[in-house]
């Protein structure tokens, strides 16, 4: 907050100053007396307060008209104002000198003229800009926090617009503003400031880029937004008003946080002086205000679906006619990108993740990109960034792009608390190698990007012993009706072994499995083959080892005990062609669609056959009955699982309304996939 200002009066003139409300000046009186003063005496109008400091003595008090005191090395005038005054220099402070003995020798004197000056933000986010609120300049996290928020204006209001709105320096229309926080300037005072004076707004270099601030011309007549700060902007030179004024700004992000900047950003508004043309200006009094750029959040697969996306390629007419009816019951509305957007590419989910960015006036949607560009590449723009819906990406420079970098390696566990740490909403889950120099990882500037958010504490876990790499092959999330709010679901091949040697007690062993899954030979495939292979015995021993791992450290980072987990059967295979997408090259593979919002879902799965059917695989009653009463029926529940665990199954991405900042059917299967 603004505090004391020296002042440098000089015996035999008068000068002019200005006085902040709510500022002193502090004058040294023995530096300002002539030779052979002994003591001083202060006159002022009834407008000025006039207190008394000396050296060494930590009281001050008042210095009322009339009084004379010793010139003492040491002794400190301040003057403060609490009225903005109505007219230049309507002000005075006279300070005396006299000689032994009481004879006058000298004077020296100031007039002051009063502003109120205040850079306002909504310091306590509660929607009001107030006045002078006293942590306007600082900025702490959570609900007893304070410090305002910024919103980067990453959507689209214009169709005439190419790029995002923080891309541009116009505003287009009212609908711009409402993305942008409001920023008030307050002054009092005269009509005109002296000469000499004038007040400016301006920003950091190194937030230059980072901000823009927009304000009204005309606003009578055909108002116009007018960019003013940011980029090359540096300064801005305000109209005094006169009187007590309000000057409306209004303030966009331009970048969400990186491994470069934290979020923070100030802007200030100074009060300059100069003292004869010329001469340049020097900054009298500041007042500054800081925002926080709200970060990218994603959300988890427990909320509930707005919005199903899914593509249209030449053989999933069928597929998406399910989907359809599937979403109709669910009561979401379905998204279909077709072929001319999607150049033949179905892997939604690959492309894109879904995530919302808040502040206290506004929230919307923003689609974060994925650096791994195929057919959808142009499809988050042409198709997604709009009005009130956002869009970002991260592009490495020099890095290797690789399948780690596709976005089923993203996801969010629902909230948890860990060792008494709240994480409202949620942690993200990142797939990498194992902890060693070698092996795939998500690039830099990616994994960059998501813990400079920091409100989601990313977890990296261990999947690049899959052939494609992504965590959504072993682990997802379900709603529960108790305290816990959800279950982690893991795929287990140890489940799988110990299910199937049950249907071999049962006399089923001869039950045919994965049909239809071209990911295996044209030979028949029986629960008894599958238990007496030792070499997949061997294979799934070590896939269970490398979940083990993962299901290790979610426990640790996510505060989760084994009653949270929920193991479904699962089968993995050894793919000695190295890592590519193995498993589900069909139009129902659990890529295939997306829930914006950061959701995926499951539309269903095919009922399978009554035990003993021809050619029918084994029905698995029993995953059904693991899951949560929330995870079962009832189509686009949740989240999609691993496809290890849903081969059979489809999952979607939907937008889905996000909750606040400090904020399908599953039916069990076996299924295959990839390892390296």
């Amino acid at each position: 907050m603004p505090g004391e200002r020296t002042l440098r009066l000089q015996h035999g003139s008068r000068i002019q100053a200005l006085c902040v409300l709510g500022t002193h000046l502090a004058v040294d009186v023995h530096g300002a007396a002539p030779a052979g003063a002994v003591t001083f005496g202060v006159k002022h109008t009834e407008g000025v307060s006039v207190e008394l400091a000396a050296r060494g003595r930590a009281e001050v008090g008042p210095a009322p008209s009339g009084t004379r005191w010793p010139l003492d090395e040491g002794m400190v005038l301040r003057f403060s104002m609490s009225r903005a005054s109505t007219e230049v220099n309507d002000n005075k402070v006279i300070v005396s000198f006299y000689a032994e003995g009481g004879q006058p020798i000298d004077q020296a004197g100031v007039f002051l003229t009063g502003i109120g000056l205040s850079l306002d933000v909504d310091a306590d986010r509660d929607g009001v800009v107030e006045k002078n609120n006293p942590n306007k300049a600082s900025w702490t996290w959570g609900p007893e926090g304070h410090g305002a928020i910024l919103l980067v204006s990453c959507d689209r209001e214009s169709p005439l617009s190419p790029a995002p709105d923080c891309d541009d320096e116009r505003v287009f229309s009212k609908e711009d503003l409402l993305d942008m926080s409001r920023m008030v300037l307050r002054t009092e005072g005269p009509q005109h400031l002296p000469r000499g004076y004038e007040i400016v707004l301006y920003v950091p270099v190194s937030d230059a880029d980072k901000v823009g601030v927009f304000h009204v011309q005309n606003p009578f007549f055909g108002q116009r937004y007018v960019h003013v700060l940011g980029r090359r902007k540096l300064c801005h030179a305000v109209q005094h008003a006169g009187g007590a004024a309000e000057l409306n700004f209004f303030v966009e992000g331009l970048r969400f946080p990186d491994d470069s900047f934290p979020g923070l950003v100030s802007i200030h508004v100074s009060l300059l002086e100069t003292l004869a043309e010329g001469v340049p200006h020097t900054p009298i009094f500041t007042d500054t205000v800081v925002f926080r750029v709200a970060p990218w959040i994603m959300t988890p697969s427990t909320l509930a679906p707005v919005n199903v996306f899914v593509c249209s390629v030449k053989d999933n007419y069928l597929f998406i006619k399910e989907v359809k009816n599937l979403v109709n019951k669910a009561g979401c509305d379905l998204k279909v990108c077709f072929g001319y957007i999607n150049r033949g590419d179905r892997w939604m989910q690959d492309e894109i993740e879904f995530g919302y960015t808040q502040a206290p006036h506004k929230s919307f949607p923003v689609v974060l990109d994925s650096p791994q560009d195929r057919g959808l590449e142009q499809s988050p723009i042409k198709e997604l960034l709009g009005p009130d819906f956002g869009y970002v990406s991260r592009e490495p420079l020099f890095e290797a792009v690789s399948s780690l970098d596709s976005f089923g390696n993203l996801e969010v566990s629902p909230p948890v608390a860990v060792a008494g740490k709240e994480f409202p909403l949620g942690r993200i889950l990142v797939g990498s190698s194992f902890p060693t120099p070698a092996g795939r990882r998500m690039t830099r500037v990616v994994r960059d990007f998501l813990f400079a958010q920091q409100v989601q504490a990313p977890v990296e876990l261990y999947s690049d012993w899959l052939a494609v790499g992504h965590v959504n092959e072993f682990v997802t999330f379900v709603p529960s009706p108790d305290t816990k709010r959800f279950r982690m679901l893991m795929a287990s091949p140890a489940a799988c072994y110990k299910l199937f040697r049950e249907k071999q007690k049962e006399g089923q062993g001869e039950a045919t499995m994965f049909k239809g899954y071209s990911g295996m030979d044209t030979k028949r495939v029986t629960i008894n083959k599958v238990l007496s292979n030792n070499i997949m015995v061997q294979q799934n021993q070590y896939v269970q080892r490398c979940i083990d791992w993962n299901r290790d450290i979610l426990k640790k980072e996510l505060g989760l005990t084994e009653e949270d987990i929920i193991d479904l059967p699962a089968l993995f295979k050894l793919d000695k062609q190295g890592p590519h997408d193995h498993p589900g090259q069909g139009p129902g593979h659990p890529q295939a669609l997306r829930p914006s919002g950061g959701r995926r879902m499951l539309p269903g799965a095919p009922r399978p056959q009554p035990p003993g059917a021809p050619g029918s695989a084994v029905p698995l009653p029993r995953g059904r009955r693991l899951l949560p009463r929330e995870a079962r029926g009832g189509a686009l529940r949740h989240q999609r699982p691993a496809p290890a665990l849903c081969l059979l199954l489809v999952a979607c991405h939907t937008v889905a309304a996000p909750p606040p900042w400090p904020v399908g059917t599953f039916l069990a299967c076996v299924a295959f996939i990839s390892v390296n």
